[in-house]
């Protein structure tokens, strides 16, 4: 990445209009007033994730989530980035006509200390706020001894997110976050507006070994859901498939998620098929979206 002198990380910061971010989490699904079809990097995450940008926009989208890419510790954005690399991915998006919707930046150090997480996570939500991004993503936490410290650190941080214009989500991600059932208890224990879910059908099916079928899953997160990450799944334990695909029904989870309150807001595709070329995800990310398009209708 390149490195930024200040000047030149102040100019880039008012180019992407940092100080108008857009609105928190609560608001993301009713500001589009239609789903807003994207992609994350993580299907490319064996490139450099500017070739990831590259297949995002060729593949017709114009949103972007970011994720994993090539390099340490795979993720693009991650508590130890600075901001002037920060700002170098949000120019790379920006200068390919994409808007970031979800950023996924991994842990944040509340394994350390409820204070540690609490500095790491607003790193992290300042790093989203740099992006102009209206949500950073959480993967919650699998170890039981740091899960207080885990979710206290969030609590904390909901009105410092809001005030920056991110909202917070979590999503089913295993552990005591791999449900819907266990995604709502953490939701109410944190008790903010601005933290919510971000529904992963694929996971759902993912986490339970194929157990537990998204649709009858859906049923129960209703008021809860800003995003999705749209991940397939096929068994017995298979989730890197393109979607529509897959064992995930769609429509029926789009349609359970819609009488909850979820009719519009952004899809994001995390993942597709195994490929060995660029040009082949990108081609499975473009089959994604026109299954999308076809299935919601939507630009």
């Amino acid at each position: 990445m390149k490195t930024f002198t200040r000047r030149e990380f102040i100019g880039t910061a008012a180019l992407l209009g940092i100080a108008g971010l857009g609105r928190p989490v609560e608001a993301l699904a009713a500001a589009a007033g239609s789903y807003r079809l994207g992609c994350y990097t993580r299907p490319w995450d064996r490139f450099d994730y500017r070739e990831a940008l590259d297949g995002i926009a060729e593949a017709g989208f114009h949103y972007a989530g970011i994720m994993t890419a090539k390099g340490q510790p795979g993720l693009v954005i991650h508590v130890d980035s600075t901001p002037e690399a920060v700002a170098a991915v949000a120019g790379e998006v920006k200068r390919r006509g994409l808007e970031t919707l979800s950023i996924y930046g991994g842990g944040f150090h509340a394994n350390t200390s409820v204070q540690a997480g609490v500095t790491g996570l607003k790193t992290l939500i300042d790093h989203s706020a740099i992006c102009a991004c209206p949500n950073l993503l959480l993967g919650g936490t699998t170890d039981p001894k740091v899960f207080d410290r885990y979710y206290q650190a969030v609590a904390e941080c909901c009105d410092y997110a809001a005030a920056k214009g991110v909202g917070l989500s979590v999503k089913p991600h295993g552990g005591q976050n791999s449900t819907g059932p266990q995604c709502r208890k953490i939701i109410e224990r944190v008790g903010h507006r601005n933290f919510r879910l971000w529904y992963d059908p694929g996971n759902i099916f993912y986490y339970s070994d194929g157990k537990l079928d998204p649709v009858t899953d859906s049923s129960t997160v209703d008021g809860l859901v800003v995003g999705m990450s749209v991940k397939d799944f096929t068994p017995p334990k298979e989730v890197l498939v393109t979607p529509g695909t897959g064992q995930v029904n769609f429509r029926e989870v789009l349609a359970h998620l819609g009488r909850g309150g979820f009719r519009s807001g952004p899809l994001i595709v995390e993942c597709v098929a195994r490929a060995d070329s660029p040009s082949t995800i990108t081609a499975q990310a473009r089959q994604a979206r026109q299954f999308l398009e076809a299935l919601t209708r939507a630009d």
